[in-house]
Protein backbone atom coordinates (compact mmCIF):
# COMPACT_ATOMS: atom_id res chain seq x y z
CA UNK A 1 0.00 0.00 0.00
CA UNK A 2 0.96 3.91 -0.98
CA UNK A 3 2.07 6.15 1.88
CA UNK A 4 -0.84 7.96 0.21
CA UNK A 5 -3.43 5.39 0.48
CA UNK A 6 -1.67 4.49 4.27
CA UNK A 7 -2.77 8.08 5.11
CA UNK A 8 -5.82 8.42 3.71
CA UNK A 9 -7.12 5.74 5.57
CA UNK A 10 -5.37 6.37 9.35
CA UNK A 11 -7.36 10.13 8.18
CA UNK A 12 -10.34 8.18 8.29
CA UNK A 13 -9.81 6.66 11.98
CA UNK A 14 -11.25 7.93 15.07
CA UNK A 15 -9.02 9.72 16.89
CA UNK A 16 -9.76 8.06 20.16
CA UNK A 17 -9.07 4.50 17.87
CA UNK A 18 -5.52 6.41 17.33
CA UNK A 19 -4.52 7.22 20.67
CA UNK A 20 -5.62 3.60 21.79
CA UNK A 21 -3.22 2.43 19.43
CA UNK A 22 -0.35 4.87 20.24
CA UNK A 23 -0.79 3.40 23.65
CA UNK A 24 -0.01 -0.23 22.38
CA UNK A 25 2.93 0.60 20.61
CA UNK A 26 4.36 2.28 23.18
CA UNK A 27 3.79 -0.65 25.05
CA UNK A 28 5.08 -3.18 22.70
CA UNK A 29 8.04 -1.12 21.80
CA UNK A 30 8.97 -0.38 25.51
CA UNK A 31 9.01 3.43 25.34
CA UNK A 32 8.50 5.55 28.18
CA UNK A 33 5.33 7.26 27.68
CA UNK A 34 6.43 10.78 27.04
CA UNK A 35 4.58 13.77 25.60
CA UNK A 36 7.10 13.41 23.14
CA UNK A 37 7.27 9.80 22.35
CA UNK A 38 3.40 10.03 22.64
CA UNK A 39 3.27 12.88 19.80
CA UNK A 40 5.49 10.95 17.99
CA UNK A 41 4.18 7.26 18.02
CA UNK A 42 0.47 9.54 17.24
CA UNK A 43 1.44 11.49 13.98
CA UNK A 44 3.32 8.37 12.51
CA UNK A 45 -0.32 6.42 13.14
CA UNK A 46 -2.17 9.01 11.90
CA UNK A 47 0.11 10.05 9.15
CA UNK A 48 1.02 13.42 10.65
CA UNK A 49 4.58 14.63 9.37
CA UNK A 50 7.03 15.60 12.23
CA UNK A 51 8.01 19.79 12.28
CA UNK A 52 11.55 20.15 11.92
CA UNK A 53 13.00 22.55 14.76
CA UNK A 54 13.23 26.18 13.69
CA UNK A 55 17.23 27.20 13.96
CA UNK A 56 20.23 25.06 15.07
CA UNK A 57 19.28 26.07 18.66
CA UNK A 58 16.24 26.15 18.58
CA UNK A 59 14.18 24.32 21.53
CA UNK A 60 11.13 22.39 20.33
CA UNK A 61 7.87 23.94 21.10
CA UNK A 62 6.20 22.97 24.22
CA UNK A 63 2.99 20.90 23.44
CA UNK A 64 1.11 20.04 26.62
CA UNK A 65 -1.91 18.07 24.53
CA UNK A 66 -0.14 14.32 24.71
CA UNK A 67 0.26 14.89 28.40
CA UNK A 68 -3.10 15.88 28.66
CA UNK A 69 -3.87 12.66 27.19
CA UNK A 70 -2.10 10.77 29.50
CA UNK A 71 -3.87 12.39 32.45
CA UNK A 72 -7.53 12.26 31.22
CA UNK A 73 -7.00 8.46 30.34
CA UNK A 74 -5.50 8.07 33.97
CA UNK A 75 -8.83 9.55 35.27
CA UNK A 76 -11.07 7.66 33.27
CA UNK A 77 -9.72 4.87 34.12
CA UNK A 78 -9.68 5.93 37.83
CA UNK A 79 -13.84 5.70 37.16
CA UNK A 80 -13.75 2.03 36.32
CA UNK A 81 -15.00 -0.95 38.78
CA UNK A 82 -12.34 -3.60 40.25
CA UNK A 83 -8.68 -3.81 39.45
CA UNK A 84 -8.95 -1.34 36.59
CA UNK A 85 -9.53 1.55 39.56
CA UNK A 86 -5.76 0.39 40.61
CA UNK A 87 -4.64 0.71 37.50
CA UNK A 88 -6.09 4.80 37.20
CA UNK A 89 -4.60 5.42 40.53
CA UNK A 90 -0.79 4.57 39.26
CA UNK A 91 -1.56 6.30 36.27
CA UNK A 92 -2.25 9.13 38.27
CA UNK A 93 0.70 9.24 40.70
CA UNK A 94 3.13 8.96 37.28
CA UNK A 95 1.60 11.75 35.68
CA UNK A 96 1.51 13.88 38.72
CA UNK A 97 5.36 12.52 39.32
CA UNK A 98 5.99 13.43 35.56
CA UNK A 99 7.40 9.55 35.85
CA UNK A 100 7.13 8.15 32.66
CA UNK A 101 9.11 5.07 33.22
CA UNK A 102 6.62 3.88 35.84
CA UNK A 103 3.61 5.01 33.69
CA UNK A 104 5.51 2.66 30.83
CA UNK A 105 5.51 0.09 33.33
CA UNK A 106 2.48 0.20 34.03
CA UNK A 107 0.86 0.32 30.71
CA UNK A 108 2.85 -2.57 29.79
CA UNK A 109 0.92 -4.47 32.61
CA UNK A 110 -2.52 -2.97 31.25
CA UNK A 111 -1.11 -4.11 27.70
CA UNK A 112 -1.48 -7.74 28.78
CA UNK A 113 -5.07 -7.74 28.87
CA UNK A 114 -7.18 -7.51 25.84
CA UNK A 115 -9.79 -4.28 25.10
CA UNK A 116 -12.94 -5.31 24.73
CA UNK A 117 -15.21 -3.86 22.19
CA UNK A 118 -18.45 -3.54 24.54
CA UNK A 119 -16.35 -0.36 26.11
CA UNK A 120 -14.37 -0.29 29.17
CA UNK A 121 -11.18 -2.77 30.11
CA UNK A 122 -11.79 -6.60 30.44
CA UNK A 123 -9.31 -9.16 32.58
CA UNK A 124 -7.75 -11.47 29.89
CA UNK A 125 -8.69 -15.50 30.62
CA UNK A 126 -6.53 -17.52 32.33
CA UNK A 127 -4.66 -20.06 30.69
CA UNK A 128 -6.28 -23.30 31.56
CA UNK A 129 -4.96 -26.55 31.07
CA UNK A 130 -6.18 -29.99 31.67
CA UNK A 131 -5.49 -30.23 35.12
CA UNK A 132 -7.23 -26.67 35.56
CA UNK A 133 -10.13 -27.62 34.59
CA UNK A 134 -10.59 -30.80 36.26
CA UNK A 135 -10.14 -29.20 39.41
CA UNK A 136 -12.62 -26.19 38.66
CA UNK A 137 -15.04 -29.44 37.57
CA UNK A 138 -14.58 -30.88 40.96
CA UNK A 139 -15.05 -28.26 42.78
CA UNK A 140 -18.74 -27.37 41.03
CA UNK A 141 -19.47 -30.69 42.14
CA UNK A 142 -18.52 -30.57 45.31
CA UNK A 143 -20.56 -27.60 46.12
CA UNK A 144 -23.88 -28.24 43.81
CA UNK A 145 -23.92 -31.89 44.50
CA UNK A 146 -22.16 -32.67 48.35
CA UNK A 147 -22.29 -29.47 49.85
CA UNK A 148 -25.40 -28.51 48.67
CA UNK A 149 -26.70 -31.94 50.08
CA UNK A 150 -24.96 -31.12 53.66
CA UNK A 151 -27.44 -28.32 53.82
CA UNK A 152 -30.34 -29.21 53.55
CA UNK A 153 -31.54 -28.25 57.12
CA UNK A 154 -30.82 -24.58 56.02
CA UNK A 155 -32.31 -23.63 52.33
CA UNK A 156 -30.29 -20.71 52.06
CA UNK A 157 -26.90 -21.60 52.29
CA UNK A 158 -28.04 -24.78 50.07
CA UNK A 159 -29.28 -22.44 47.21
CA UNK A 160 -25.99 -20.77 47.83
CA UNK A 161 -23.84 -23.29 47.33
CA UNK A 162 -25.65 -24.49 44.43
CA UNK A 163 -25.66 -20.75 42.60
CA UNK A 164 -21.53 -21.20 43.88
CA UNK A 165 -21.29 -24.34 42.13
CA UNK A 166 -23.03 -23.53 39.03
CA UNK A 167 -20.89 -19.93 38.48
CA UNK A 168 -17.21 -21.71 39.00
CA UNK A 169 -18.22 -23.54 35.84
CA UNK A 170 -17.75 -20.13 34.39
CA UNK A 171 -14.99 -18.37 35.96
CA UNK A 172 -12.43 -18.45 33.88
CA UNK A 173 -10.78 -15.10 34.35
CA UNK A 174 -8.67 -13.43 37.25
CA UNK A 175 -11.84 -11.22 38.41
CA UNK A 176 -14.59 -14.05 38.50
CA UNK A 177 -12.22 -16.38 40.48
CA UNK A 178 -11.66 -13.20 42.55
CA UNK A 179 -15.71 -13.28 43.27
CA UNK A 180 -16.38 -17.02 43.81
CA UNK A 181 -13.17 -16.37 46.01
CA UNK A 182 -15.06 -14.17 48.27
CA UNK A 183 -18.77 -15.89 48.05
CA UNK A 184 -16.91 -18.97 48.98
CA UNK A 185 -15.28 -17.36 52.26
CA UNK A 186 -18.53 -15.94 53.11
CA UNK A 187 -20.32 -19.39 52.51
CA UNK A 188 -16.95 -21.55 54.48
CA UNK A 189 -17.89 -18.77 57.17
CA UNK A 190 -21.64 -19.09 57.31
CA UNK A 191 -21.27 -22.97 57.36
CA UNK A 192 -19.00 -22.70 60.04
CA UNK A 193 -21.43 -20.94 62.34
CA UNK A 194 -24.17 -23.18 61.47
CA UNK A 195 -22.09 -26.35 62.10
CA UNK A 196 -21.24 -24.66 65.84
CA UNK A 197 -24.87 -24.18 66.60
CA UNK A 198 -25.49 -27.81 65.43
CA UNK A 199 -22.73 -28.90 68.02
CA UNK A 200 -24.51 -26.73 70.68
CA UNK A 201 -27.51 -28.38 70.30
CA UNK A 202 -26.65 -32.04 69.62
CA UNK A 203 -24.69 -31.50 73.17
CA UNK A 204 -27.40 -29.84 74.90
CA UNK A 205 -29.65 -33.01 73.46
CA UNK A 206 -27.45 -35.61 74.74
CA UNK A 207 -27.02 -34.01 78.41
CA UNK A 208 -31.25 -33.83 78.44
CA UNK A 209 -31.48 -37.86 77.27
CA UNK A 210 -28.74 -38.61 79.65
CA UNK A 211 -30.86 -36.90 82.29
CA UNK A 212 -33.68 -38.55 81.47
CA UNK A 213 -32.00 -41.96 81.40
CA UNK A 214 -30.73 -40.97 84.85
CA UNK A 215 -34.40 -40.34 86.34
CA UNK A 216 -35.65 -43.58 84.61
CA UNK A 217 -32.67 -45.64 85.97
CA UNK A 218 -33.40 -44.41 89.74
CA UNK A 219 -36.89 -45.63 89.13
CA UNK A 220 -35.97 -49.02 87.97
CA UNK A 221 -35.75 -52.03 90.58
CA UNK A 222 -32.06 -53.74 90.49
CA UNK A 223 -33.66 -56.95 88.67
CA UNK A 224 -36.30 -54.85 86.28
CA UNK A 225 -35.96 -56.25 83.03
CA UNK A 226 -35.47 -52.86 81.99
CA UNK A 227 -32.69 -51.89 83.35
CA UNK A 228 -30.81 -53.83 81.00
CA UNK A 229 -31.68 -51.76 78.21
CA UNK A 230 -31.09 -48.35 79.97
CA UNK A 231 -27.50 -49.33 80.80
CA UNK A 232 -26.99 -50.18 77.21
CA UNK A 233 -28.16 -46.53 76.10
CA UNK A 234 -25.89 -45.60 78.61
CA UNK A 235 -22.78 -46.91 78.20
CA UNK A 236 -23.39 -46.35 73.89
CA UNK A 237 -24.00 -42.48 74.40
CA UNK A 238 -20.72 -41.94 77.16
CA UNK A 239 -18.58 -43.05 74.74
CA UNK A 240 -17.59 -41.59 70.69
CA UNK A 241 -21.00 -41.94 68.51
CA UNK A 242 -20.14 -44.33 66.00
CA UNK A 243 -22.93 -44.09 63.26
CA UNK A 244 -22.18 -48.17 63.01
CA UNK A 245 -22.66 -48.79 66.59
CA UNK A 246 -25.52 -46.68 66.88
CA UNK A 247 -27.71 -48.17 63.95
CA UNK A 248 -26.74 -51.85 65.47
CA UNK A 249 -27.87 -50.67 68.65
CA UNK A 250 -31.31 -49.07 67.35
CA UNK A 251 -31.59 -52.54 65.00
CA UNK A 252 -31.33 -54.29 68.74
CA UNK A 253 -33.44 -52.28 70.61
CA UNK A 254 -36.09 -52.69 68.21
CA UNK A 255 -36.31 -56.53 67.92
CA UNK A 256 -35.86 -56.61 71.77
CA UNK A 257 -38.92 -53.81 72.43
CA UNK A 258 -40.79 -55.75 69.92
CA UNK A 259 -40.33 -59.35 71.64
CA UNK A 260 -41.32 -57.57 74.52
CA UNK A 261 -44.32 -56.24 73.65
CA UNK A 262 -45.40 -59.30 72.73
CA UNK A 263 -44.95 -60.93 75.93
CA UNK A 264 -46.16 -58.07 77.95
CA UNK A 265 -49.42 -58.60 75.95
CA UNK A 266 -49.32 -62.37 76.90
CA UNK A 267 -48.85 -61.39 80.77
CA UNK A 268 -51.92 -58.79 80.49
CA UNK A 269 -53.65 -61.59 78.80
CA UNK A 270 -52.59 -64.00 81.63
CA UNK A 271 -53.32 -61.73 84.61
CA UNK A 272 -57.17 -61.32 83.24
CA UNK A 273 -57.60 -65.21 83.35
CA UNK A 274 -56.28 -64.85 86.90
CA UNK A 275 -58.41 -62.41 87.34
CA UNK A 276 -61.65 -64.18 86.26
CA UNK A 277 -60.92 -67.23 87.77
CA UNK A 278 -60.94 -65.18 90.70
CA UNK A 279 -63.72 -64.12 90.11
CA UNK A 280 -65.58 -67.07 89.54
CA UNK A 281 -64.49 -68.73 92.49
CA UNK A 282 -65.88 -65.83 94.88
CA UNK A 283 -69.21 -66.63 93.09
CA UNK A 284 -68.55 -70.46 93.90
CA UNK A 285 -68.32 -69.75 97.72
CA UNK A 286 -71.14 -67.75 97.28
CA UNK A 287 -73.48 -70.09 95.80
CA UNK A 288 -72.21 -72.62 98.66
CA UNK A 289 -72.83 -70.34 101.19
CA UNK A 290 -76.31 -69.36 99.81
CA UNK A 291 -77.45 -73.27 100.20
CA UNK A 292 -75.88 -73.88 103.06
CA UNK A 293 -78.05 -71.02 104.67
CA UNK A 294 -81.46 -72.35 102.62
CA UNK A 295 -80.25 -76.11 104.25
CA UNK A 296 -80.22 -74.81 107.55
CA UNK A 297 -83.41 -72.95 107.23
CA UNK A 298 -85.01 -76.24 106.11
CA UNK A 299 -83.95 -78.11 108.24
CA UNK A 300 -85.31 -76.22 111.09
CA UNK A 301 -88.79 -75.86 109.38
CA UNK A 302 -88.41 -80.29 109.70
CA UNK A 303 -87.57 -80.17 113.30
CA UNK A 304 -90.98 -78.13 113.64
CA UNK A 305 -92.67 -80.69 111.34
CA UNK A 306 -90.80 -84.08 113.44
CA UNK A 307 -92.23 -82.61 116.65
CA UNK A 308 -95.40 -81.94 115.34
CA UNK A 309 -96.10 -85.66 113.91
CA UNK A 310 -98.65 -88.20 114.69
CA UNK A 311 -97.29 -91.74 113.13
CA UNK A 312 -94.19 -93.37 112.25
CA UNK A 313 -95.32 -93.01 108.65
CA UNK A 314 -95.39 -88.74 108.51
CA UNK A 315 -91.99 -89.18 110.31
CA UNK A 316 -90.53 -91.47 107.89
CA UNK A 317 -91.87 -89.20 105.08
CA UNK A 318 -90.23 -86.35 106.65
CA UNK A 319 -86.77 -88.18 107.00
CA UNK A 320 -87.06 -89.08 103.55
CA UNK A 321 -86.99 -84.94 102.59
CA UNK A 322 -84.18 -84.29 105.16
CA UNK A 323 -82.46 -86.48 102.95
CA UNK A 324 -83.01 -85.88 99.79
CA UNK A 325 -82.23 -82.17 100.75
CA UNK A 326 -78.73 -83.28 102.36
CA UNK A 327 -77.68 -85.30 99.55
CA UNK A 328 -78.76 -81.58 97.34
CA UNK A 329 -76.35 -79.84 99.85
CA UNK A 330 -73.41 -82.55 99.87
CA UNK A 331 -73.78 -82.05 96.09
CA UNK A 332 -73.30 -78.96 96.07
CA UNK A 333 -70.73 -78.73 98.69
CA UNK A 334 -68.99 -81.82 96.33
CA UNK A 335 -69.54 -79.22 93.17
CA UNK A 336 -67.73 -76.24 94.61
CA UNK A 337 -64.49 -78.34 96.16
CA UNK A 338 -63.98 -79.39 92.67
CA UNK A 339 -64.65 -75.97 91.11
CA UNK A 340 -62.17 -74.49 94.08
CA UNK A 341 -59.23 -77.10 93.35
CA UNK A 342 -59.78 -76.57 89.38
CA UNK A 343 -59.92 -72.87 90.43
CA UNK A 344 -56.41 -73.31 92.67
CA UNK A 345 -54.44 -75.46 89.55
CA UNK A 346 -55.73 -72.50 87.10
CA UNK A 347 -54.09 -69.97 89.30
CA UNK A 348 -50.94 -72.27 89.81
CA UNK A 349 -50.88 -72.27 85.97
CA UNK A 350 -51.17 -68.94 85.72
CA UNK A 351 -48.63 -67.82 88.12
CA UNK A 352 -46.48 -70.25 86.46
CA UNK A 353 -46.57 -69.11 82.80
CA UNK A 354 -46.11 -65.20 84.48
CA UNK A 355 -42.84 -66.35 85.95
CA UNK A 356 -42.25 -67.84 82.52
CA UNK A 357 -42.96 -64.77 80.71
CA UNK A 358 -41.04 -62.84 83.19
CA UNK A 359 -37.60 -64.55 82.45
CA UNK A 360 -38.07 -64.20 78.81
CA UNK A 361 -38.47 -60.58 79.38
CA UNK A 362 -35.73 -60.36 81.38
CA UNK A 363 -33.52 -62.64 78.80
CA UNK A 364 -34.76 -60.39 76.03
CA UNK A 365 -33.82 -57.48 78.01
CA UNK A 366 -30.20 -59.29 78.11
CA UNK A 367 -30.06 -59.74 74.34
CA UNK A 368 -28.87 -56.00 74.11
CA UNK A 369 -25.67 -56.76 75.80
CA UNK A 370 -24.73 -58.96 72.91
CA UNK A 371 -23.34 -58.37 69.61
CA UNK A 372 -25.51 -58.78 66.59
CA UNK A 373 -23.89 -59.17 64.32
CA UNK A 374 -21.62 -62.15 65.58
CA UNK A 375 -23.71 -63.54 68.50
CA UNK A 376 -20.57 -62.62 70.92
CA UNK A 377 -20.96 -60.33 73.58
CA UNK A 378 -20.47 -56.65 73.32
CA UNK A 379 -18.41 -54.00 75.39
CA UNK A 380 -21.52 -53.92 78.09
CA UNK A 381 -21.68 -57.71 78.47
CA UNK A 382 -18.08 -57.70 78.80
CA UNK A 383 -18.08 -55.16 81.24
CA UNK A 384 -20.69 -57.37 83.59
CA UNK A 385 -18.83 -60.75 82.72
CA UNK A 386 -15.64 -59.45 83.55
CA UNK A 387 -16.78 -57.98 87.33
CA UNK A 388 -18.44 -61.57 88.00
CA UNK A 389 -14.98 -63.06 86.63
CA UNK A 390 -12.52 -60.78 88.44
CA UNK A 391 -14.90 -61.00 91.70
CA UNK A 392 -14.42 -64.78 91.70
CA UNK A 393 -10.70 -65.06 90.53
CA UNK A 394 -10.36 -62.77 93.78
CA UNK A 395 -11.87 -64.79 96.17
CA UNK A 396 -10.60 -67.81 95.27
CA UNK A 397 -7.31 -67.07 94.27
CA UNK A 398 -7.29 -68.37 90.84
CA UNK A 399 -5.59 -67.35 87.62
CA UNK A 400 -7.51 -64.90 84.74
CA UNK A 401 -6.01 -64.50 81.67
CA UNK A 402 -7.42 -62.54 78.38
CA UNK A 403 -6.69 -62.69 74.99
CA UNK A 404 -6.90 -59.75 72.54
CA UNK A 405 -7.09 -61.19 69.06
CA UNK A 406 -7.28 -59.04 65.49
CA UNK A 407 -7.89 -60.91 61.73
CA UNK A 408 -4.98 -60.48 59.88
CA UNK A 409 -5.54 -58.30 56.53
CA UNK A 410 -8.93 -57.59 57.36
CA UNK A 411 -9.27 -54.39 55.26
CA UNK A 412 -7.52 -56.51 52.62
CA UNK A 413 -10.73 -59.05 53.07
CA UNK A 414 -13.23 -56.04 52.75
CA UNK A 415 -11.87 -54.59 49.36
CA UNK A 416 -11.44 -58.17 47.73
CA UNK A 417 -14.61 -59.53 48.90
CA UNK A 418 -16.75 -56.70 49.80
CA UNK A 419 -18.27 -55.92 53.45
CA UNK A 420 -20.86 -58.85 52.93
CA UNK A 421 -17.56 -61.38 53.34
CA UNK A 422 -16.16 -59.31 56.20
CA UNK A 423 -18.71 -59.60 58.20
CA UNK A 424 -19.39 -63.47 57.39
CA UNK A 425 -15.08 -64.09 58.26
CA UNK A 426 -16.45 -62.31 61.92
CA UNK A 427 -19.11 -64.75 62.27
CA UNK A 428 -17.12 -67.60 61.33
CA UNK A 429 -14.20 -66.97 63.64
CA UNK A 430 -16.77 -66.65 66.89
CA UNK A 431 -18.52 -70.07 65.26
CA UNK A 432 -14.95 -71.54 65.65
CA UNK A 433 -14.10 -69.99 68.87
CA UNK A 434 -17.70 -71.01 70.78
CA UNK A 435 -17.10 -74.78 69.25
CA UNK A 436 -13.94 -74.88 70.29
CA UNK A 437 -13.26 -73.21 73.92
CA UNK A 438 -14.87 -74.05 77.01
CA UNK A 439 -18.40 -73.57 77.92
CA UNK A 440 -16.89 -70.70 80.82
CA UNK A 441 -14.91 -68.80 78.13
CA UNK A 442 -16.22 -66.01 77.02
CA UNK A 443 -15.85 -64.07 73.50
CA UNK A 444 -16.74 -60.41 73.45
CA UNK A 445 -16.35 -58.54 70.41
CA UNK A 446 -14.39 -55.65 71.42
CA UNK A 447 -13.87 -53.43 67.59
CA UNK A 448 -14.62 -53.67 64.39
CA UNK A 449 -12.16 -56.90 63.27
CA UNK A 450 -11.23 -56.85 67.41
CA UNK A 451 -12.17 -59.65 69.76
CA UNK A 452 -11.59 -60.19 73.87
CA UNK A 453 -11.32 -63.97 75.11
CA UNK A 454 -11.73 -64.25 78.69
CA UNK A 455 -10.00 -67.34 79.94
CA UNK A 456 -10.86 -67.90 84.06
CA UNK A 457 -8.98 -70.29 86.08
CA UNK A 458 -6.16 -70.47 82.97
CA UNK A 459 -2.60 -70.10 83.25
CA UNK A 460 -0.46 -67.84 80.97
CA UNK A 461 0.98 -71.10 79.46
CA UNK A 462 -2.41 -72.96 78.77
CA UNK A 463 -3.94 -69.67 77.62
CA UNK A 464 -1.30 -69.36 74.87
CA UNK A 465 -1.66 -73.28 73.93
CA UNK A 466 -5.44 -72.71 73.86
CA UNK A 467 -5.00 -69.64 71.09
CA UNK A 468 -2.27 -71.59 69.24
CA UNK A 469 -5.16 -74.63 68.92
CA UNK A 470 -7.68 -71.94 68.00
CA UNK A 471 -5.56 -70.39 65.09
CA UNK A 472 -4.94 -74.69 64.13
CA UNK A 473 -8.76 -74.99 63.93
CA UNK A 474 -9.55 -72.17 61.94
CA UNK A 475 -6.47 -72.90 59.44
CA UNK A 476 -8.68 -75.85 59.18
CA UNK A 477 -12.31 -74.88 58.76
CA UNK A 478 -12.01 -72.65 55.76
CA UNK A 479 -14.22 -69.55 55.78
CA UNK A 480 -16.61 -70.06 52.68
CA UNK A 481 -17.64 -67.41 50.40
CA UNK A 482 -19.74 -67.83 47.37
CA UNK A 483 -18.56 -71.36 47.14
CA UNK A 484 -14.24 -69.99 47.20
CA UNK A 485 -12.53 -71.03 50.09
CA UNK A 486 -10.86 -67.68 52.47
CA UNK A 487 -7.97 -68.16 54.96
CA UNK A 488 -7.96 -66.43 57.78
CA UNK A 489 -6.22 -66.10 60.42
CA UNK A 490 -5.42 -63.82 64.03
CA UNK A 491 -2.55 -62.36 65.71
CA UNK A 492 -3.35 -62.60 69.55
CA UNK A 493 -1.68 -60.68 72.67
CA UNK A 494 -2.55 -62.78 76.08
CA UNK A 495 -1.95 -61.45 79.12
CA UNK A 496 -2.62 -62.88 82.52
CA UNK A 497 -4.62 -60.39 84.95
CA UNK A 498 -2.31 -59.14 87.95
CA UNK A 499 -3.61 -59.39 91.65
CA UNK A 500 -6.69 -56.24 91.32
CA UNK A 501 -5.76 -55.04 88.03
CA UNK A 502 -8.18 -53.24 86.39
CA UNK A 503 -10.18 -53.94 83.25
CA UNK A 504 -8.54 -50.85 81.33
CA UNK A 505 -5.15 -51.77 82.60
CA UNK A 506 -4.97 -55.50 81.69
CA UNK A 507 -6.87 -54.89 78.27
CA UNK A 508 -3.96 -52.83 77.36
CA UNK A 509 -1.44 -54.69 77.81
CA UNK A 510 -2.76 -57.93 75.68
CA UNK A 511 -3.82 -54.94 72.77
CA UNK A 512 -0.21 -54.05 73.13
CA UNK A 513 1.41 -57.36 73.11
CA UNK A 514 -1.23 -58.02 69.46
CA UNK A 515 0.07 -55.39 68.16
CA UNK A 516 3.55 -57.23 68.41
CA UNK A 517 2.42 -60.41 67.42
CA UNK A 518 1.04 -58.24 63.92
CA UNK A 519 4.28 -56.53 63.22
CA UNK A 520 6.53 -59.32 63.68
CA UNK A 521 4.83 -61.84 61.04
CA UNK A 522 1.12 -62.32 61.75
CA UNK A 523 -0.71 -65.46 62.63
CA UNK A 524 1.00 -65.11 65.86
CA UNK A 525 0.71 -65.59 69.90
CA UNK A 526 2.85 -63.09 72.06
CA UNK A 527 2.80 -62.98 76.25
CA UNK A 528 2.34 -59.42 77.68
CA UNK A 529 4.75 -58.17 79.76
Amino acid sequence: MSSKSTTQASAEQNPADIAREAFRRLAIRRIAPTPEAYRDIYNEIAGIPTPPPVGPTAAPAVDNGPENVLARFAARMTEQPGELADFGRRFNRAVKARDWEAYAATLSQLAERPLRKAGGIELAPMPEGEQTRLLRDLLSRTLTLAVASLLTGTPALAAEAESLGAATKEAHTEAGLSEIAVRLKQLCYQIELKSGDTAEQQELLLRLFRLLLENVSELLDDDSWLRGQVDAVQSLIEGPLDARALEAATRSLKDVIYKQSQLKHSMADVKVTVKNMMMTFIDRLGQVAASTGDFHEKIGNYSAKISQAQDIGELNSILDEVLQETRIVQGEALKARDNMVTARQEVQDAEARIHALETQLQHMSELVREDQLTGSLNRRGLDDVFERETARADRRGTPLCIAVLDLDDFKKLNDTYGHIAGDGALKHLVKIVKETLRSMDVIARFGGEEFLIMLPETTVDAAVATMTRLQRELTRHFFMHENEKVLITFSAGVALRRPHEDQTELVKRADAAMYIAKKTGKNRVVVAD
